[in-house]
């Protein structure tokens, strides 16, 4: 395994500078954000460390130059939007650039590309899968024209109002994603895993390892705490910040133990990347940068040095 962390908490940096903060805390590899330029619409999104539209040989050339004079890796080029999206524009716009992200991944010489499945929030699951399967088929066929694993990150994208009830990723639960699979068989279909959704959502994380052993194509470290005074107040049909909270590895109640004796008992040899999306480091720079520290030297238990970059 190699150890990382998504590049979207840094987005004031360069992504030589990225690299040079992964070098210089230890980190093996990054998870390098790929959203179009532009403003953001929403917390941890549109950081754009390499631009996937302008992506020529010479740039990637740069890219290469910069992960070689940090010796540091990329795990994967991600990008996180709805493309299932009800605004049919911005549905268009997600499933172009999830194009261009596999294509920059390709040139790049690179296997994972990770992003969202999508959700129309006000349908329900049935009603979402005619067009799930319209939009991801192709996706998926492109995926594998370019020899590109797609991994899937599971959290429902369910914070506010805006995203109620259905939220706006419809890869959440083992069953959706068994269905999922059974629809597009295609190896290159997988999953960037990420415990801490099923632990707030008072599922199972580990059994997920073991059921879906063959389609772990990346993984998320990301913690959290689920406040059972706020739950007791709100209740389980409030929204989820409602209740919990996003927190660094080993601050929250995931079992880091049990979830790595799972992935190394599956054989699991890829990337974990620390997600950082704890507000309490998030106050400067220098705190994000202490949060990255803060992660790796707690991971480093379960992910030793030197076992290498795959």
């Amino acid at each position: 395994m190699q150890l990382g962390f998504v590049s979207a908490i840094l987005p004031d940096l360069t992504l030589n500078e990225v690299c040079r903060v992964a070098a210089g805390e230890g980190y093996d590899c990054v998870e390098v954000m790929c959203w179009p330029p532009g403003k953001a619409d929403r917390r941890y999104a549109g950081v754009t460390h390499i631009d996937a539209s302008r992506l020529d040989e010479r740039a990637a050339d740069d890219v290469r130059a910069c992960l070689e004079r940090h010796s540091v890796a990329i795990s994967g080029l991600g990008y996180y939007p709805n493309p299932l999206s009800p605004d049919e524009n911005e549905a268009q716009v997600a499933q172009a650039h999830i194009r261009r992200v596999m294509d920059a991944a390709h040139t790049l010489g690179l296997e994972n590309v990770n992003t969202f499945v999508g959700r129309d929030w006000s349908l329900s699951v049935e009603e979402n899968w005619p067009r799930f399967l319209e939009v991801w088929r192709p996706l998926v066929r492109h995926a594998e024209d370019l020899g590109v694993r797609i991994g899937i990150e599971n959290c429902p994208m369910i914070f506010t109002r805006d995203e109620w009830p259905g939220g706006k990723n419809l890869a959440s639960s083992p069953a959706i994603w068994r269905r999922m699979f059974e629809d597009i068989p295609s190896p290159c279909f997988g999953l960037n895993y990420d415990p801490s959704h099923p632990t707030w959502m008072h599922m199972d994380a580990i059994a997920p390892l073991r059921d879906f052993k063959d389609r772990i194509h990346h993984v998320h470290a990301k913690d959290v705490r689920v406040d059972r005074h706020l739950l007791n107040d709100v209740g389980i049909l409030a929204y989820p910040l409602q209740f919990h909270t996003p927190k660094l590895p080993g601050l929250g109640d995931v079992d880091w133990g049990a979830f790595f004796s799972a992935l190394t008992s599956i054989g699991y040899q890829g990337p974990v990347c620390v997600e950082v999306e704890d507000r309490a480091y998030e106050g400067s720079l220098a705190d994000r940068i202490r949060s990255l520290r803060q992660s790796c030297g707690f991971l480093r238990q379960y992910v030793p040095e030197g076992d290498g970059i795959a």
